[in-house]
């Protein structure tokens, strides 16, 4: 779909065409009112920062996490052991700056509110977007909302039960030597949970991308499985940027989700382009 058939299709006057000036005042108000929306969460997030500070951000770094608990229990049950078991950890923290805190409030608060507002964010989005679509568009896009959010919150989910507790208590307990102390800002920890929770959950919309550019004509399922190892070690760079470590476990933790959802990308292109070929034998 080009831009201007896009915005034709967007023509909501009776009296004729709305101008390009129109379509981005439209896109304006979309903007402000996902920006209004971020803001009041993150008023709320602020307004609970202690508590979400205490029992939420510095919740993986404990040794009695929900998940840390859950997966030493799994190990035991599957006969490995205490492998899957997290050492208990000092996890303390200290600022360098005096306005350290501040900020890093004020980052909590703001990507906290992004990823509760999420779903009203993509909400927007579709619904400056949907006018453009035709009937068979919105109706192969039904509940798209759901998947997207579900997806996101899927990804901050895993990010945070399962990611961040494995890159804290890797890196509290790996020392080259006795004397070297392990005390890092409160700011990196911060930046590190962000990526590993919003980061991932972003990455996670691979299959609803990969099903939107199949849709546009873009992709095929046969060009995904030909160039399965190219998009393998494309995960692996995407999973070495997001994950703040390099270390194999973070690296393997976030891969393997992200590559089964490459590989259930290809069924869902493999879907369309079969259902594709199917009308364009019917026309023909």
């Amino acid at each position: 779909m080009s831009l201007f058939s896009f915005f034709n299709k967007r023509d909501t006057t009776p009296s004729g065409e709305m101008t390009f000036i129109d379509h981005l005042e439209e896109l304006r108000w979309h903007l402000i009112r996902a920006v209004i929306a971020v803001i009041i969460c993150a008023i709320v997030i602020f307004i609970n920062s202690d508590y979400i500070v205490s029992e939420l951000i510095f919740g993986p770094t404990r040794a009695d996490f929900i998940s840390a608990k859950w997966l030493c229990t799994m190990g035991q049950k599957i006969g490995i052991g205490e492998a899957l078991c997290f050492q208990q950890v000092e996890a303390k923290f200290l600022e360098t700056t005096m306005t350290g805190q501040f900020v890093a409030s004020f980052t909590l608060a703001f990507i906290g509110g992004f990823i509760l507002a999420f779903p009203y964010i993509f909400w927007e989005f579709w619904r400056f977007v949907r006018p453009a679509l035709s009937a068979k568009e919105l109706k192969e896009t039904r509940g798209v909302i759901f998947w997207v959010s579900l997806l996101f919150f899927t990804g901050v989910l895993f990010g945070y039960y399962i990611l961040t507790p494995f890159m804290v208590n890797f890196y509290f307990n790996y020392k080259l030597s006795d004397q070297i102390q392990i005390m890092p800002t409160f700011s990196d920890y911060l930046e590190n949970l962000i990526y590993t929770t919003a980061g991932i959950g972003l990455l996670f919309q691979m299959p609803l991308l990969m099903s939107l550019l199949a849709r546009l004509g873009i992709l095929s399922a046969r060009y995904l499985r030909q160039y399965r190892r190219h998009a393998f070690i494309i995960i692996l760079i995407a999973a070495a940027i997001i994950t703040p470590s390099t270390d194999p476990f973070s690296l393997t933790i976030v891969t393997i989700p992200l590559y089964l959802l490459f590989e259930a990308s290809i069924i869902i292109t493999a879907r369309i382009d079969k259902r594709r070929a199917r009308e364009e034998q019917q026309w023909s």
